[in-house]
């Protein structure tokens, strides 16, 4: 095994995200959801001075399902998590791992230098990208 020294986050990242708008409902989410097969949305910044949210499945079953909830008169902002860890793209990957290991999460939200959202990074790309054969 050897060990990639220094790897940027933005080299790792996955780009292509999915976007919801916070006043969508969560029935609306799930569609666009189930249509990528993907377990996450990024939900839109309103103007320059909002930060970006996060709604995945977890939010979903501990929000709405568990709850009993309608899907479709619940929306996206009330459930979403904002805000969200961001990492910057410029920061190393072994960084980038430590700081998610730290704060308890498996994904963050990937942030250019004007704090806006380019990318996502989970905690099994980062290790992926260190760790070489």
């Amino acid at each position: 095994m050897t060990y990639k020294r220094n790897i940027h986050v933005s080299e790792v990242m996955i780009g292509d995200l999915h976007t919801i708008d916070g006043l969508a409902t969560v029935a609306d989410a799930v569609a666009i959801m189930r249509e990528h097969s993907i377990s996450s949305l990024v939900v839109n910044r309103r103007n320059e001075d909002d930060e970006a949210g996060l709604i995945d499945v977890v939010a979903i079953a501990r929000e709405v399902i568990a709850k009993n909830r309608a899907p479709d008169r619940v929306h996206v902002y009330e459930v979403m998590t904002k805000p969200v860890v961001t990492i910057p793209a410029t920061m190393l990957v072994r960084y980038a791992a430590r700081h998610l290991v730290t704060v308890g999460l498996s994904r963050a939200l990937v942030a250019d230098a004007e704090r806006n959202v380019i990318g996502m990074v989970t905690l099994r790309d980062l290790v992926i990208a260190r760790i070489t054969d």
